[in-house]
């Protein structure tokens, strides 16, 4: 389904439903007295988002080590990769909603109801911010113990009266962070209003970094020397270019033609680099538009080329990556590899990786413009936070990871 179809589904549909079912809900509250229940089988979902199921792992990893809890996740059919990068949660364990037709998306919900009753899902955690369909899977599952997000007097979208942890959303940490509240809250002995009264530190949402061996790194090289015979990896450093960003804001995409010139100026000016586009199959199109206009024979275009839990081993063996504000920049995160990650109208402060990264943001008056209160949908057609960030300012910051050696920590 279209992006925006989606929106209005989750509107006109999902609006009506929370407050028809909310309404159940505190009346069943109101004759019903607080238990503070145990946490065993721990239910997290985040549907749309790749990126997400890299930056919540973190707190599953918190969950499970604090509580011995059994981990479950939802999420879209397309994403389920994303989780499948460091394991944290068992494949079994994964309940896939197809997203590509409203019918199936019904039938699968219902689905949902059968297969969180098997597993006796006790406690839910909603990741999302804005979203009614996850509020609704929030009170469909059955879980005595719903932790998630609320607005209290803040200005936001209505998502029913679900929650029986009710965690303060706080637009100035990163998210990360946000989301090791929602786990302190599912461990709280406490009630508090709002949840979640506790420090985080910077050492809490470190990332674990995916095993790689030299077997799977020789593999990698093969591939690539398969797209470009003339690939050398005793003489060639690998920069990697990822142009593409999701369906869900196309507004962070950098412009076609900056990648381009930044592509030329690197291999003008460092003839030991090789440049490799990647991208999903679905995008192959698009970066072949752009190889073509690099008109370079050190310029390979992978997109399609590889499957997904292929990429962090494409890592390991690359230089650096320049990329949108998109999920290879959190992907490569379980790597060290040098990531420079372009944003516009998100902030880095909120959604940066938390790998080796560095962020890359104009910081102008009207960025970021999009936030949990407006569906992160935004008005804006020219997205000048991404025009103004030239291919020379980028070049002269990439430049250092490209002259040395060894991996540069950002």
């Amino acid at each position: 389904m279209k992006v925006d179809f989606m929106r209005k589904v989750d509107f006109w549909i999902g609006v009506p439903l929370c407050l028809f079912l909310s309404i159940f809900v505190l009346l069943f509250r109101f004759f019903t007295a607080h238990k503070n229940l145990s946490s065993k089988n721990v239910l997290f979902i985040e549907l749309p988002e790749m990126g997400s199921a890299v930056l919540v792992d973190p707190a599953m990893r918190k969950i499970r080590q604090k509580i011995s809890a059994n981990l479950f996740f939802v999420i879209f059919a397309k994403n389920k990769p994303s989780l499948q990068l460091l394991n944290t949660v068992a494949d079994e364990n994964i309940f896939c909603i197809r997203e590509n037709s409203f019918f199936k998306m019904s039938l699968d919900m219902l689905r949902f109801l059968i297969w969180t009753r098997k597993n006796r899902i006790d406690t839910v955690i909603d990741l999302d911010l804005f979203q009614r369909i996850t509020a609704l899977l929030t009170i469909l599952c059955g879980a005595k113990k719903r932790i998630g997000f609320h607005a209290f007097h803040n200005e936001g979208l209505y998502r029913g009266a679900f929650l029986t942890h009710k965690v303060s959303y706080n637009p100035h940490i990163h998210i990360a962070k946000n989301y090791i509240a929602l786990v302190n809250a599912a461990m709280s002995e406490e009630q508090e209003l709002p949840f979640s009264k506790e420090a985080i530190s910077d050492g809490e949402i470190a990332l674990e970094k995916m095993a790689i061996d030299d077997s799977q790194k020789t593999a990698m090289r093969d591939k690539i020397k398969a797209l470009n015979p003339s690939y050398d990896d005793t003489k060639h450093k690998l920069l990697l270019i990822n142009p593409n960003a999701s369906e869900l804001l196309i507004q962070r995409r950098w412009m076609p033609e900056y990648y381009t010139e930044l592509i030329r100026m690197v291999l003008k000016t460092f003839p030991d680099v090789m440049v490799l586009i990647t991208g999903a199959p679905a995008e192959r199109e698009e970066a072949q538009a752009l190889k073509d206009s690099v008109s370079s024979d050190r310029c390979i275009n992978s997109a399609g080329e590889l499957v997904f839990l292929e990429l962090p081993v494409l890592y390991a063996v690359s230089h650096c990556m320049v990329t949108n504000d998109s999920g290879p920049g959190h992907f490569s995160a379980v790597t060290e590899l040098p990531t420079f990650v372009i944003f516009g109208p998100e902030t880095p402060k909120l959604y940066g990786s938390l790998g080796n990264s560095r962020p890359i943001y104009s910081n102008l008056a009207c960025s970021p413009c999009v936030s949990a209160s407006n569906h992160r949908k935004t008005p804006c057609i020219d997205n000048q936070c991404l025009k103004v960030i030239k291919p020379a300012e980028v070049f002269e910051i990439i430049q250092p990871s490209l002259v040395s050696d060894v991996i540069i920590r950002l």
